[in-house]
């Protein structure tokens, strides 16, 4: 069985050409099958725009085109190009932006960091010898996809979910009343008492809150 790879990092310079788009079960976005001259097969994310018979290359040089597909070092993309699979630690692999139509941004580069755009509006910092590829995550339809039936929630292994003004109060605090009632008091709540509207679960010495110059709220 072929890996899902981040960066063709053990085929830097070498251009791969796309056989083949293909469906994955374990993710929103499609994923491209490479075939390099050599003969080795490796699959990325297929980029919005990638066709079979593209060639891409993954480098960390800086006369690479700036073209969908092409994977390379932050610093060497301009400024307010898309960019998505986005390593946040140099040869990890990309870690952020990989879902089926999202994409980020270089907003300004400022010493060792690029300064990028989530797709949530947060603006974080991104060491510049990190990688990144060019272009949207390909499958921007997928959340427009209507499921259409319970059932098919089912499938997805989705289980239904019960309100928990509709239960007893033995079973949840929302629970109880004569007849149709509202929530009331106590406010929002999960079952076992935990704020469910607003309440931040964020840990306030988080080790990347320094990292991060404007948050998504």
């Amino acid at each position: 069985m072929l890996r899902i790879i981040d960066f063709k990092r053990d085929l830097y310079d070498v251009a791969a050409k796309v056989v083949a788009i293909e469906y994955d079960p374990n993710r929103s976005a499609r994923i491209a099958l490479l075939e390099y001259p050599n003969k080795v097969k490796k699959y990325i994310l297929a980029p919005l725009g990638l066709k079979v018979g593209d060639e891409i290359i993954s480098s960390n040089q800086k006369d690479v085109e700036i073209k969908t597909g092409n994977c390379l070092l932050l610093k060497y993309i301009p400024a307010g190009t898309p960019i998505h699979n986005i390593e946040l630690t140099k040869g990890r692999g990309g870690q952020i932006v990989r879902s089926a139509g999202s994409s980020a941004q270089i907003m300004a580069k400022e010493g060792e960091y690029a300064h990028i755009r989530l797709p949530s509006g947060e603006v974080r910092l991104v060491r510049l010898d990190c990688h990144a590829t060019i272009g949207q995550a390909g499958n921007i339809e997928h959340g427009a996809a209507s499921i259409g039936k319970a059932g098919r929630s089912r499938w997805m292994g989705i289980r239904p979910t019960v309100r928990g003004v509709a239960m007893n109060p033995v079973d949840h605090p929302h629970g109880g009343g004569e007849g149709k009632s509202g929530q009331g008091n106590p406010h929002p709540v999960s079952p076992w008492g935990q704020l469910a509207k607003g309440f931040k679960t964020r840990k306030k010495r988080k080790y990347s809150n320094k990292f991060i110059l404007k948050r998504r709220k």
